[in-house]
């Protein structure tokens, strides 16, 4: 085991929380307003035995010339390949290299050799005795938490270490995993309980904002898979936000939460602006293919319309090439999109993603045609459809996302939207609701407008090139 210098100082722990895939000579860095918990939360766990510094490279390169003594990497599967190359990277320099995330919980043997260490399952109670075995040179091979550990007393992340580029950094979970069983969810691959974080510690994380400027402070975004999977809770969480008197509050549930009404209430109370709903498809049949069972279709203009009214804006998940998806359903969406009045959609390549139930039938199939895992982020297609040829999947996708986010009709949505709200506040309330909708709604259509000019327009001529590789390869097996 490495070690490092001894130095009257503290030794510096640097976490990386990935997101490229694309090389350092072609980055690509997103127009998010918040950045994703992990990072945050591990240096909110770190002991004060180490300077801490957390880089978001959605916002910014990795900097290889650290003066860091360690390195934390999180990442996601897609991310693995470069994961390893960063970590081979920083370990050539003698830093001393730990990882960890989903994907290093779920497939550790596969981890493992590019690390000096891997933290398997979840951090809260064993991530500050690893960061004390780094410093004193003690590190094992791997760490392993309990399944389903308990969710109290996890310190709050450090909002005062997220880089200044993102405009809300409050980012916060209130509930861990999904009573869902949804075939394509990473969730599935071995699933734990759907777990409860008492409210108490969930509000203090949101008041822990001191460093921040004034501004960042009226805004949060909570970061849950399913914030709705106990809606009793969800009910008295959101009762005691609404006491914080946010500017604005993004969330994300599924979509059968809204049958709910006292629940859509309480999230107008509270300042909600924004929900992140995985509406998938308007597909009836490629919803329950995957076994999305709690969707309706019927329901989605209803139930949207009622959180428009509201000053919260849908932002929902829409997935291309579900396996029942056909030219017809395409030909039509955009036309069904604009019946259902989603404000925003975030638009992804449906991928059986390594592990899933959804993987192994699609495997089984022998309908795989890439096994670059880092392809298998939802910008590429990875496997043959029933119905539809991959030209013809790029070509759909193409189609409705410049239709959907064409200037013309993101301005259409706005107004739309904006001549829905009721009005159930006072004047200077109301004013400000109507900016918040204003500025979360533009915000999100030019993150996902960039994003799929900049990441999916392109990927049909590169991904054909490879993946001929790939199916070569398999051939050879």
């Amino acid at each position: 085991m490495k070690k490092t210098k001894s130095s009257a100082k503290k030794p510096k722990l640097l976490i990386i929380v990935l997101f490229q895939n694309l090389g350092e000579n072609n980055p690509y860095y997103a127009k998010t307003p918040s950045p994703p918990l992990p990072g945050l939360l591990l240096a909110g766990m770190t002991p004060p035995i180490v300077d801490v510094e957390v880089l978001h490279e959605m916002v910014r390169p990795i900097d290889y010339n650290t003066d860091a003594d360690f390195i934390a990497i999180s990442f996601m599967d897609y991310l693995s390949p470069h994961a390893f190359e960063v970590a081979d990277r920083f370990r050539a320099m003698e830093k001393i290299v730990v990882g960890g995330g989903k994907y290093a919980s779920t497939f550790p043997d596969e981890v493992q050799e590019h690390f000096d260490s891997i933290l398997v399952g979840e951090a809260q109670y064993i991530w500050p005795q690893m960061v004390y075995d780094m410093v004193e040179g003690n590190l094992k091979n791997k760490y392993y938490a309990d399944a389903g550990s308990s969710l109290e007393n996890i310190p709050p992340p450090r909002y005062d270490l997220a880089e200044k580029t993102f405009t809300a950094p409050i980012v916060v979970e209130a509930t861990r995993g999904c009573p869902h069983p949804c075939t394509y969810c990473q969730l599935n691959i071995k699933r734990i309980p759907y777990r409860l974080r008492p409210i108490e510690d969930v509000i203090r994380d949101l008041k822990n904002t001191k460093a921040l400027p004034w501004f960042k402070r009226k805004m949060a975004m909570i970061l849950d898979n399913n914030l709705g999977g106990d809606l009793k809770n969800a009910k008295n969480l959101l009762r005691e936000i609404a006491k914080l008197k946010f500017w604005g509050i993004g969330v994300q549930f599924s979509v059968e939460c809204l049958r709910d009404n006292e629940f859509v209430e309480l999230l107008a109370k509270a300042n909600c602006r924004m929900a992140f709903i995985g509406m998938e498809s308007l597909n009836s049949d490629s919803l329950n293919s995957v076994s999305k069972k709690q969707n309706k279709v019927t329901e989605y203009k209803e139930v949207f319309d009622k959180l428009h009214r509201k000053g919260i804006l849908t932002f929902t998940g829409l997935m291309f090439a579900l396996e029942e998806d056909t030219l017809k359903y395409y030909e039509k969406l955009p036309g069904m999109l604009d019946e259902v009045g989603c404000a925003v959609i975030l638009p992804s390549i449906s991928i059986p993603l390594y592990g899933t139930p959804w993987y192994y039938q699609v495997l089984a199939e022998d309908r795989i045609i890439d096994f670059d895992i880092s392809h298998y982020e939802g910008d590429h297609v990875v496997f043959k459809h029933k119905y539809l040829t991959e030209e013809q999947i790029y070509m759909c996708y193409k189609k409705v996302n410049e239709y959907f986010f064409s200037w013309k009709n993101i301005f259409s949505r706005w107004l739309k939207i904006i001549l829905k709200q009721n009005k159930e506040e006072n004047t200077i309330q109301f004013l400000l609701k109507i900016l918040m909708v204003t500025f979360i709604y533009f915000k999100l259509s030019i993150f996902q407008k960039h994003h799929a000019e900049k990441r999916v327009y392109s990927n049909q001529k590169t991904t054909q090139h490879k993946q001929k590789s790939a199916k070569l390869k398999l051939n050879l097996k």
